[in-house]
């Protein structure tokens, strides 16, 4: 399957965009679920979390508007948005442990049919015990994007995780390069698929039984 039939980053991103409500508070992690904050639809407003300490961002600084003292996840210097706020990680915490966000947004290196999360851990790795253990636990409804095979072609939405689990029947929508994915009590549904794609091109390339949605829809892009 050649790269033109899978989403880009920035794609998927804006699709994840497109599940937030005016008023949301939403938890980003680094890299590609950041991408999120950059897409809010122009007619709603959203606060971002941090997990180190900010809640309200905008758009990537760039020129004369970066402050050295306003840096986020993966070393981007940040705008903030009016309301926003700089506090300590143990208060940045409390307000997950909370339930004060209605979204996080999380990479993942596996996803189980239940919605079992790995994402700190791969073989050989030193890991990233971090956040996410906390608050994946603690939000009101968690995404992940990620792509939907590993760089050797292996399915990372699988019957069960083989890599260690960061928490258990955690992940509520699944975002990739290739498909929209709802874990429910059922099964995992196939509810969208990147244009050019067929639901049996994304079940080839899934280890666990998929159940197609009788509404499946191309995302759009």
């Amino acid at each position: 399957m050649t790269r033109e039939y899978r989403l880009t980053e920035e794609q998927i991103a804006k699709r994840v965009a497109k599940e937030f409500q005016d008023g949301d508070c939403v938890n980003i992690g680094a890299g590609a679920p950041f991408l999120a904050s950059q897409y809010v639809p122009k007619d709603i407003f959203v606060l971002f979390h941090i997990e180190h300490g900010i809640l309200g961002i905008g758009e990537v600084a760039e020129g004369d508007e970066i402050d050295q003292d306003l840096v986020g996840l993966g070393r981007r210097a940040l705008t903030p948005v009016p309301g926003a706020s700089c506090f300590s990680s143990s208060d940045s915490f409390a307000m997950v442990r909370g339930g004060h966000m209605n979204y996080s947004i999380l990479g993942a290196y596996q996803v189980s049919e239940k919605g079992d999360l790995a994402n700190w851990l791969l073989p050989g790795g030193l890991g990233h015990v971090g956040g996410a253990m906390d608050i994946v636990g603690h939000v009101q409804k968690l995404f992940v994007m990620m792509t939907h095979v590993t760089k050797k072609g292996e399915p990372k939405i699988v019957k069960r995780c083989t890599l260690p689990i960061t928490e258990i029947e955690c992940v509520d929508i699944i975002f990739t390069d290739m498909a929209v994915v709802e874990v429910t009590k059922a099964g995992i549904v196939l509810k969208e698929v990147a244009p050019g794609l067929t639901a049996e091109d994304v079940q080839n390339a899934t280890g666990a039984k998929l159940i197609i949605d009788q509404e499946l829809k191309e995302i759009e892009v």
